[in-house]
């Protein structure tokens, strides 16, 4: 399948990678034992902002967009030391940093995917690259910081959103819908997901072991009523038994 990719505006696009680079450094910031300079801010905010689309990019083998333009870097380079020096401000900010965080990533997994479905990628890989594209600067954040992968534990929704979101633009354009229509519709899905997952918590439920007691029922067993002529300590007949399983 093949269709046409859907496209925002240069100055939109920018705004996006900006916003993530803007949060790459705000995060980078609170940890003081790594002894960062104004370079790895630096460095740490452009990953994060470009990063998807870096990994997008290469995934489908084509020249990545950020260095088509001479913008890009700048704009990001810039919005990481503006987020190192006003972390303060920004934090009191919060609930406009965190809705155009998630409406960068309903805006990377649109792009992600519809440009693989352009390039005539299957439905299932084209969702891969979305969400590649949407979490992929946070995922070269957190290994420039040496952490933990974030989209692999627990308490992040990033990755659902964006799966969710790429999902219904693939079977929207499967349906015969243009794609801006899905892009949009995506956006919003995504977008809608990742504030409800930081309004009340939502997370997948943590790994763990599984074995065959976790499946076996266990049902309340009845004791053998005893014969007649038995009695108890007490003298009296014992009632039935019921054992209550542990």
């Amino acid at each position: 399948m093949s269709t046409t990719a859907f496209t925002i505006p240069l100055w939109a696009d920018l705004v996006a990678v900006g916003v993530g680079s803007l949060q790459g450094a705000m995060f980078a910031s609170g940890f003081r034992d790594r002894r960062l300079d104004w370079l790895g801010v630096a460095i740490i905010g452009v990953a994060t902002g470009v990063g998807g689309g870096l990994l997008r990019d290469l995934l489908l083998v084509t020249q990545p967009v950020a260095l088509q333009s001479n913008w890009y870097l700048p704009i990001t380079v810039v919005a990481a030391l503006i987020g190192m020096l006003l972390v303060r401000l920004f934090r009191r900010l919060d609930p406009i940093i965190t809705f155009l965080d998630a409406l960068t990533i309903g805006l990377f997994g649109a792009i992600g995917t519809t440009k693989a479905l352009s390039l005539g990628l299957p439905e299932v890989p084209a969702v891969f690259v979305g969400v590649v594209s949407a979490v992929g600067g946070s995922i070269l954040r957190d290994i420039l910081l040496t952490l933990p992968i974030a989209v692999m534990h627990v308490g992040s929704f990033y990755a659902v959103a964006a799966g969710a979101g790429t999902v219904v633009l693939v079977v929207l354009v499967d349906l015969g819908v243009p794609p801006t229509i899905g892009a949009i519709v995506c956006v919003v899905v995504t977008l809608i997901l990742r504030l409800l997952a930081v309004q009340f918590g939502w997370s997948l439920p943590e790994q763990r072991e599984l074995s065959l007691s976790s499946f076996r029922p266990r049902w309340p067993r009845i004791a053998r009523r005893p014969a007649a002529t038995e009695r108890t300590d007490t003298g009296a007949l014992p009632r039935y038994k019921i054992d209550k399983p542990e």
